[in-house]
């Protein structure tokens, strides 16, 4: 089983990067997927969430209108979009997967680092 992720980098302020999350050994349609970030010294927390289908998509009040997660079912990835990059959107990113049944196992990728300059 892997997630991993890719498309970090060093991005200006006011910049933008898509990250993307690619999906093996696992039923990737039937689990939620979810982009999480740690910036340096603190927490993980959450950035988008999108449903098994793609048709039900939630974010944090910090990246709303700026991020846009999706999702190709045929290609098992997952994508954010990160637009209008600021100083505060530097983190590593992680994308992770929960079984949307409820019940099973949850996967985590390796991170990605996304560092915005001004």
């Amino acid at each position: 089983v892997q997630l991993v992720e890719s498309g970090g980098g060093l991005v200006q302020s006011g910049g933008s990067l898509r990250l993307s999350c690619a999906a093996s050994g696992f039923t990737f349609i039937n689990y939620r997927m979810s982009w999480y970030r740690q910036p340096p010294g603190k927490e993980r927390e959450l950035v988008a969430v999108i449903s098994r289908g793609g048709h039900t998509t939630n974010y944090a009040d910090s990246v709303k209108g700026r991020f846009t997660i999706s999702r190709d079912n045929a290609k098992n990835t997952v994508y954010l979009q990160m637009n209008s990059l600021n100083l505060e959107d530097t983190a590593v990113y992680y994308c992770k997967g929960d079984p949307s049944a409820g019940w099973g196992v949850t996967y985590w990728g390796q991170g990605t680092q996304v560092t915005v300059s001004s």
